[in-house]
C-alpha cells in the first residue's frame, strides 16, 4: 500500500451468533480477540483490529453486534419515511439513528449501521447451516440501505448440516452475485486469497492494496511452514543422532532404553509445543500431546509397535513381539566392525587412552558397554506425527472450540492427508542427513558431547528442504 493510500475499513456484520468474531479471530490469528461462545448476542460493542503489511495498517476490521430484530426494524424504517417523501438508502439510515428507538429497541441494530456507514464496505456474515428466512432478507436489505459494497462470507461450510446451494440461491436474488466460502473454524488454505480477491471485485479502489494483502498472507504461510519443517528437521536430528550408552547386563540394558524412550518422549513434547506456539494455538488446544499415551489419538505411545503399524511403517518381528520395542542395540557405526575393533585394540595396546570422542566410544565398547538408538521405525513415526499435526494447524482457524484433531493416515496408501506424500517416510530409504546423523553422536542435544559443528545446521537445514517439498 502506498503511503497516500488510506487503509481499506471493513465492517463485520450479520444475524446473530454466525461467527462474525471467528472471522475476525481467524484472519487476525488472534484466538483473544472478543468473545466467542455458543450463544446468541455474545458481541455487544463495536470492536476493532488491523491487518499489517510491513508495518503500515492495510485493512481496519471492525466486529460489530448481531443484528436480531430486522423485521421489525425494517418496518419501523417505512414508519419513518412520510408519505410522498423521497430519500435513498443513507438517508433513511441516517434519520433512523437520529430516532430515539436507535437508542432504545434497536440499540443493537444502530451499532451496524452506524460502523457499516462509516466503512468502506461490509462482510456479511452468513451461517450456512441456517435455514434461509425472512429476517436474513429484511437483514441484507437494511443493510443494503447504507450504501456500501456487501461481501457475504459463508461460514461453516464444512458441516454436514451445511445449506450452501440455497444460500448462494437466495443471495443471488438479492443481487449479491459475489461471495466467499470461508469456514472460520476450518479454513483452506487459500481462504484469505479467495476473500480478499472478492473483494478487490467490488472495491476497485482498493485493489491493490489488496493484492498486496493477498501476497503477504502467502508469503507469510510459506515462512510459517518452513519454521514447522526447520523444528522438525532438528528434532529427527536430535533422535537419530541420540546414542545412549548401557553398562553390561539386563537390568542396566532395561533401565538405559527407558531413559532413551524418555528422552525421545520429551524432545518430541517440546517439538510439539513450538509448533502450537509457532502457528499461534495454545496447548490446550492439543491436550492429546502429552506423553506418554497409551491408545490415545495421537498414536499412542511412540514406542508401541501398534502405534508404527497404523501409520503404515513395516514393523520387525522383534519389535512386533515387544523386544527392545523403538530402541536398537548400536553393533558401532563409523565403519568400524566390533571384531576389527577389537584387534586393533590388542595390537594399539593403550592408544585408545588419549583418543577422542570416537576412540573413549571404542573403548566403552571394548569394555562390554552397549549403545542404545532409536529404530528407524520409531524416526518415521515421528516425522509423520509432525507432519500431520503441521497440516492440522494450517487448516485450523483461530476461533475453533474443540482439540485439535488429526486427520487419520491411511494404511498402505502413499497420499498423505497433506498437499505432499508420506511414502519416504513410510517405506522408502530414511533421508541422507538422517543416516549420516546416525554416525555423528554429537549432533544430538539430548547427549552428554553436544557439538553442533558446523555441518550439523548444514543438515537440518538440508532435511528442513526435504521437507517443505513433501509436506
Amino acid at each position: 500500500m502506498s503511503a497516500h493510500e488510506t487503509p481499506l475499513k471493513l465492517a463485520v456484520v450479520g444475524h446473530t451468533n454466525t461467527g462474525k468474531t471467528s472471522l475476525l479471530r481467524t484472519l487476525t490469528r488472534d484466538p483473544g480477540f472478543g468473545v466467542v461462545e455458543d450463544s446468541p448476542g455474545t458481541t455487544r460493542h463495536v470492536e476493532g483490529a488491523h491487518l499489517l503489511v510491513d508495518g503500515s495498517v492495510t485493512v481496519e476490521l471492525y466486529d460489530t453486534p448481531g443484528m436480531e430484530d430486522g423485521i421489525a426494524l425494517l418496518d419501523y424504517l417505512d414508519q419513518l419515511t412520510k408519505p410522498g417523501e423521497r430519500m435513498d438508502g443513507p438517508e433513511r439510515i441516517r434519520r433512523f439513528l437520529a430516532s430515539p428507538e436507535s437508542k432504545r429497541r434497536f440499540e443493537q441494530e444502530a451499532r451496524v449501521l452506524k460502523k457499516l456507514l462509516d466503512c468502506d464496505a461490509g462482510l456479511y456474515v452468513v451461517d450456512v447451516r441456517d435455514p434461509v428466512l425472512g429476517k436474513h432478507k429484511d437483514e441484507l436489505a437494511i443493510l443494503a440501505s447504507c450504501g456500501h459494497p456487501l461481501v457475504p462470507v459463508l461460514n461453516f461450510t464444512h458441516s454436514p448440516q451445511q445449506r450452501l446451494a440455497t444460500w448462494r440461491e437466495a443471495l443471488a436474488r438479492l443481487g449479491l452475485h459475489v461471495s466467499v466460502e470461508f469456514d472460520t473454524i476450518a479454513p483452506a488454505l487459500d481462504g484469505e486469497t479467495q476473500l480478499y480477491e472478492k473483494l478487490a471485485l467490488v472495491m476497485d479502489r482498493h485493489s491493490g492494496s489488496l493484492q498486496t494483502l493477498k501476497h503477504d498472507v502467502a508469503q507469510q504461510r510459506e515462512i510459517r511452514r518452513r519454521d514447522a519443517m526447520r523444528m522438525i528437521a532438528e528434532l529427527l536430528i536430535d533422535v537419530a543422532a541420540l546414542h545412549l550408552a548401557s553398562e553390561p547386563g539386563p537390568e542396566a540394558l532395561e533401565a538405559s532404553t527407558l531413559t532413551l524412550r524418555r528422552n525421545v518422549r520429551a524432545r518430541e513434547n517440546s517439538c510439539v509445543q513450538a509448533l502450537l506456539k509457532r502457528y499461534n494455538f495454545n496447548p490446550r488446544d492439543f491436550p492429546a500431546h502429552a506423553l506418554p499415551l497409551e491408545g490415545e489419538r495421537w498414536g499412542m505411545d511412540l514406542f508401541h509397535p501398534q502405534a508404527l503399524k497404523d501409520v503404515g511403517i513395516h514393523v520387525s518381528k522383534g519389535m512386533a513381539a515387544g523386544a527392545m520395542a523403538g530402541a536398537t542395540l548400536d553393533v558401532f557405526t563409523a565403519g568400524i566392525s566390533l571384531g576389527a575393533a577389537t584387534l586393533l585394540g590388542a595390537a594399539a595396546g593403550g592408544l585408545w587412552q588419549g583418543a577422542d570422542k570416537l576412540g573413549k566410544r571404542m573403548v566403552g565398547r571394548l569394555k562390554g558397554y552397549q549403545e542404545l538408538s532409536v529404530d528407524d521405525g520409531v524416526l518415521r513415526l515421528l516425522a509423520i506425527r509432525q507432519l500431520a499435526l503441521v497440516h492440522a494447524l494450517e487448516r485450523r482457524g483461530h476461533a475453533a472450540q474443540g482439540p485439535i484433531q488429526l486427520e487419520p493416515l491411511p494404511v498402505g496408501d502413499a497420499a498423505a492427508p497433506a498437499d505432499g506424500s508420506l511414502k519416504t517416510w513410510r517405506s522408502d530409504r530414511l533421508p541422507a542427513e538422517l543416516l549420516e546423523a546416525r554416525s555423528q553422536p554429537q549432533w544430538s542435544s539430548l547427549g552428554t558431547h553436544y557439538d553442533a559443528g558446523a555441518r550439523r545446521p548444514q543438515a537440518i537445514r538440508a532435511l528442513a528442504e526435504e521437507l517443505f517439498k513433501e509436506a
